[in-house]
């Protein structure tokens, strides 16, 4: 299974479509959020709809610059993965929206407990598959994933307790735009391509191994 992961979209959409382009034929298309930058419903469903064609299939979360009427759309398009799992082949994937609160006041922003509950929603849905890809709009926090400008870190508990706990295969994450790379915590390797919006996006490759490419 070939899978494109892109982030940090915040409203250039072509950038999306030129990253699954470059990479070629695609099974999968993962949104990782921030579709908009406080933008409007109909903006983001278009913008989907636009790439269902890149990819075999297409699963996305919203950002913390995204909203909850936005997540509702995603869902009501079949491609969310916020509190929910889906399962192709034995390759499980599930996901979590927004960002935790911060001073930023961003558009749409939940609890470390909110996130809690959503991951574990998800979670329960494939637990069981061989492979398991979990897809938070923010990255772990105390990792080279989550670091901002002053050094400090700003990634999701919530989002870190469960993988210290479960030991997904793979996070793919976003959210830090400063912090594009890779990290691992215990077997879970973590990524955080950097933002599509400025042209980067992952690679990934799930078969008898799974292997991440960072572009």
């Amino acid at each position: 299974m070939k899978i494109i992961y892109v982030v940090d979209v915040h409203e250039n959409y072509a950038a999306v479509t030129k990253a699954v382009t470059a990479a070629g034929t695609s099974d999968l298309l993962i949104v990782g959020g921030d579709i908009t930058t406080a933008g409007t419903v109909d903006e983001a469903a278009s913008a989907v709809e636009a790439w269902r064609p890149l990819a075999t299939r297409l699963l996305a979360v919203a950002g913390n610059m995204d909203s909850a009427a936005i997540d509702a759309r995603l869902a009501a398009l079949g491609v969310a993965i916020d509190g929910r799992g889906v399962a192709i082949g034995d390759v499980g994937f599930f996901g979590v929206s927004a960002g935790p609160k911060s001073p930023l006041h961003t558009p749409y922003e939940i609890t470390e407990e909110q996130i809690a509950e959503r991951i574990e929603t998800g979670f329960a849905e494939v637990k069981n598959c061989r492979v398991k890809i979990f897809c938070p709009h923010a990255p772990p926090k105390d990792t080279a994933c989550d670091r901002i400008h002053s050094g400090l870190h700003v990634g999701s508990t919530a989002v870190r307790a469960f993988i210290e706990r479960e030991q997904p295969d793979l996070v793919l994450c976003g959210h830090i735009h400063e912090s594009r790379g890779e990290d691992c915590i215990g077997k879970t390797r973590v990524a955080n391509p950097g933002p599509v919006s400025a042209g980067h996006h992952a690679v990934v490759e799930v078969g008898e191994t799974l292997t991440v490419r960072l572009v």
